[in-house]
């Protein structure tokens, strides 16, 4: 049985639910909780005190992609409309999602389509929906827009957000410490949420103690609350010097776990531990069958289940997920379905909090403990 099978039995109460910002809640971003897994055992901290929980050497792969406000009022004939543009094609489509007001703020999902419908945007632009992304499945369609779907973000959307929220916030509570615009306007349709809770001041404090940041970009599409089908292809970027710094520490962790470093009680660094599931999939996928990381960049549709495993990845630091949710497995090619169970168990005892506004999960190496003895 999987992640999802023995999981599926755990419901998470609304109430678990961040429903804003961390900064609206206490005293800053960086103001969330912390659960660490190493194996099945589990540790409670502070986001504050990561800096402490790592060790010179490792490294931690962090997502630089922006966060777009991909969500824009549209109508169709009578019907009001709410676009969320997912991704962006190389034929100039957009992949997108068409969604119904609730009232409230939020949407509600609706079927994609008609094909050869015109939707109209604001400003006077067309979108046209074409065909489904995936044949057979409804929610995601490839459009195509009269007008540039950038510009026409930058100036009439917002970012996505759903119904567990309580109020839409500026696009600026959406961005990372780590995100880098992009020359052509990509983005990502919903942020990477794992590295939200880093400020400037554990960020130097890493640093300061060794700790050693990875970048990639992977522009995430989106991946609604109600709706758990397997990550789309999204396009993806590793660059060299990313690449380098991996395999050279994987490379010295090798050597610090040889026998002699073992008796003379070294501890060994080197992990390569992923800021969020984003970040595990853009580097496994520029990842061999040997574990070397190599510069890549296109389109990648890896999904990483138990059965493929990690190949690059020794850790993972994410928000806590939905029980049914997909990443679970990913989750469990890293922990393992018992750690994984375990985790979460503690979590709801714990009273964490869900989604991209919520508590963290740092999942670590059980290597004794992390001293080589």
């Amino acid at each position: 049985m999987t992640a999802l099978g023995v999981l599926g039995a755990l419901r998470v109460p609304d109430e678990l639910s961040a429903r804003v910002p961390a900064e609206e809640r206490g005293s800053g971003r960086d103001d969330v909780r912390l659960l660490v897994s190493r194996g099945t055992a589990v540790s409670h901290h502070a986001f504050r005190e990561l800096p402490g929980l790592l060790r010179a050497g490792d490294v931690l792969v962090v997502n630089t992609s922006a966060t777009l406000p991909a969500a824009v009022n549209a109508r169709l004939c009578g019907e009001r409309l709410v676009v969320h543009f997912s991704t962006r094609g190389e034929d100039g489509r957009w992949a997108v999602e068409l969604r119904t007001p609730d009232g409230s703020g939020s949407t509600l999902p609706r079927p994609g389509g008609p094909s050869g419908a015109q939707i109209r945007l604001p400003g006077g632009g067309l979108l046209v929906p074409r065909e489904p992304l995936v044949p057979g499945a409804d929610r995601l369609w490839w459009a195509t827009a009269s007008v540039g779907v950038p510009e026409l973000m930058r100036r009439y959307g917002r970012p996505i957000r759903y119904r567990y929220t309580e109020r839409d916030q500026p696009l600026s509570a959406y961005q990372t410490v780590f995100a880098l615009p992009a020359p052509d306007g990509a983005g990502s349709a919903e942020m990477p949420s794992a590295g939200r809770p880093f400020t400037e001041a554990v960020v130097a404090e890493l640093v300061r103690r060794g700790v050693q940041f990875a970048p990639v970009t992977l522009y995430t599409g989106v991946a609604s609350a109600e709706a758990h089908e397997p990550p789309y292809p999204e396009r993806f970027e590793v660059p060299a010097t990313t690449a380098r710094l991996v395999n050279a520490a994987r490379a010295d962790r090798a050597v610090a776990r040889s026998a002699p470093w073992r008796r003379a009680g070294r501890v060994a660094g080197g992990r390569i531990v992923a800021v969020g599931t984003t970040a595990v999939r853009a580097l496994e996928s520029a990842t061999d069958r040997d574990g070397v990381v190599r510069a890549a960049s296109g389109w990648t549709d890896l999904v990483v289940t138990p059965g493929r495993g990690v190949r690059a990845v020794d850790g993972l630091l994410t928000g806590l997920h939905e029980p049914e949710a997909s990443h679970l497995l990913m989750l469990e090619a890293i922990a393992g379905q018992e750690a994984l169970a375990v985790g979460y168990t503690e979590a709801l005892r714990r009273l964490y909090l869900w989604h991209e506004f919520g508590d963290l999960h740092l999942i670590l190496p059980d290597d004794n403990l992390h001293t080589l003895l």
